[in-house]
């Protein structure tokens, strides 16, 4: 999971000297990620991974090379709830992008 970076504390400007410093290494800095991106992509990969143990534990049921069926009850949960998490990020960026599009400007 990524770490969530501490916030920034704003410092007062004193002159336009110092605004001139503030400017040039706020400018310095990497673009931010969007944390919303990384939360999408870690849920998809996620879900990807969950569906592929799935699809293990079900093929060495099915062939023989084991007879867990819990295993395979418990991995197909994990991807039905990880695929839930998908479906609900997808439908929250719909809503808000929905939201930023009705606002009047």
């Amino acid at each position: 999971m990524n770490t969530i970076q501490p916030i920034q504390p704003i410092q007062t400007i004193d002159s336009i000297k110092a605004l001139n410093q503030v400017q040039t290494v706020s400018s310095s800095t990497s673009s931010p990620e969007i944390p919303f991106r990384s939360l999408f992509q870690d849920a998809v990969s996620n879900a990807e991974q969950t569906n592929d143990n799935l699809n293990s534990e079900i093929y060495e049921l099915t062939t023989g090379k084991s007879d867990n069926l819990h295993d395979a009850i418990i991995a197909s949960q994990k991807a039905s709830l990880s695929l839930d998490l998908v479906v609900e990020l997808r439908n929250k960026l719909l809503d808000a992008y929905q939201n930023i599009m009705n606002i009047n400007v």
